[in-house]
């Protein structure tokens, strides 16, 4: 008797759960919304989410994409990391004072237009990425979208050397580095001075000249090694005319069939040079301190860009990584040789220009400082390289008060010509 009791009481529940199926189906048929469409809007949902959970960015609605003047920011601050690549970049993504999101990798443009609906969403956005060979193209167009950019010095971002170093753990390293800048830690990253784009410009022109340069050295080196290898030994000018005339009648015909390759190139090269040379030259000053060139003035300024932008003189020494390092730890101190922390072209530049002032300004007290070591045939080798490099440090310092107005050339002892 219980048993059929029971088979009723499954039975009765049966019959109701089908009966609201069928009225369930009858509202859905109804309002036009099947089940099939259900599903549908459901998976998109689901997806949205994941996409948004994945990226580390919530997808804008339609209504998101065109921002309220009157509706509040949903976030106070959105940080983003970006390491920066030829074809696509890293990015990691912080929202106010939380962990790093997952980094994703976005193509440049896709980045842009995702980084507007960022600045839809928040009060303000701060992005960094370190400086490298994609310039700082990418910073003046994260500077028009509102966004707080920051372009800083390349690093280590692998500090526990732990041998694990790739593109999504360089972005996540520089997102906690740049958390902790924008905290109020100013060492937490090395902010590099963007030049404006005709500061930028001026500089490509100077350097494209010095890779020519280098480029019909090479040239010229590559044609001497040949003819090395034939027996015939000649300096790096042999391609220059009167030379050329006289290899001619001294060499193979198969060895000159192989130098006029390496020559023509090297010619053509040469002139390009020297048109960019006059150009080079055409910009700079008339009159300029006697063994200061037009062309190395213009050299100094172009790596420069802008001698205001330095406080005191220790920044302007360390600029050019002419300052001396040091290691100390508790009773011990050593000093250390330069650190070369800095502008590579502009410290060759000032040594080659430093031993030129040594011959052309005798008054210049930098020369009366050290010319019994550099002038002194019987000084050591190191010692002189020592001077020298002391000699071009102080030597910036002074171009430095010299072109901001604090020092006179005759204060300084300069003889000043016409270049």
């Amino acid at each position: 008797m219980e048993d059929i009791l029971v088979a009723f009481v499954i039975l009765g529940r049966a019959r109701q759960r089908g009966d609201q199926l069928t009225d369930r189906w009858h509202e859905s048929w109804w309002t036009g919304e099947s089940r099939i469409g259900k599903s549908k809007s459901v998976m998109k949902k689901q997806k949205e989410e994941s996409i948004a959970q994945a990226g580390g960015a919530p997808i804008a609605s339609e209504s998101e994409t065109k921002p309220d003047a009157t509706a509040q920011p949903r976030y106070q601050q959105i940080k983003l990391a970006l390491d920066v690549h030829a074809g696509d970049l890293m990015v990691v993504r912080m929202v106010d004072g939380a962990k790093p999101q997952p980094p994703q990798k976005m193509k440049p443009e896709g980045f842009l237009e995702w980084v507007a609906k960022q600045k839809a969403q928040t009060a303000e956005v701060i992005s960094c990425y370190e400086a490298g060979p994609t310039g700082f193209w990418l910073h003046r167009r994260l500077i028009a979208l509102g966004v707080r950019s920051y372009v800083v010095c390349p690093t280590c971002l692998d500090e526990r050397r732990a041998g694990v170093n790739n593109d999504r753990t360089d972005a996540l390293e520089l997102a906690t580095r740049l958390d902790r800048f924008v905290a109020g830690n100013d060492k937490a990253l090395a902010v590099v001075r963007v030049p404006s784009e005709a500061e930028e410009q001026k500089r490509a022109r100077k350097r494209q000249r010095q890779q020519l340069r280098e480029q019909r050295l090479s040239f010229a080196a590559q044609g001497r090694s040949l003819m090395l290898l034939q027996g015939y030994r000649e300096s790096n000018h042999w391609w220059k005319s009167s030379r050329w005339e006289e290899l001619k009648l001294q060499l193979p015909a198969w060895l000159i069939e192989r130098l006029e390759i390496f020559r023509g190139l090297i010619v053509a090269v040469d002139q390009v040079v020297q048109d960019l040379s006059a150009e080079v030259e055409a910009d700079a000053p008339k009159v300029l301190p006697r063994g200061m060139g037009r062309l190395t003035h213009e050299n100094v300024e172009s790596e420069v860009a802008d001698w205001k932008r330095f406080k005191n003189r220790r920044q302007v020494g360390s600029y050019a990584g002419l300052t001396g390092g040091i290691s100390a730890s508790g009773q011990s101190s050593a000093d250390l040789s330069i650190t070369k922390a800095g502008n590579r072209r502009l410290r060759t530049e000032l040594v080659e220009l430093a031993w030129r002032l040594l011959l052309y300004q005798p008054q210049y007290y930098l020369v009366q400082k050290w010319k019994h070591i550099l002038l002194n045939p019987k000084a050591h080798v190191r010692a002189r390289k020592r001077a020298i490099v002391a000699f071009a440090r102080q030597l910036l310092i002074d171009l430095w008060r010299w072109k901001t107005g604090r020092k006179t050339p005759e204060q300084m002892g300069w003889i000043m010509t016409e270049a």
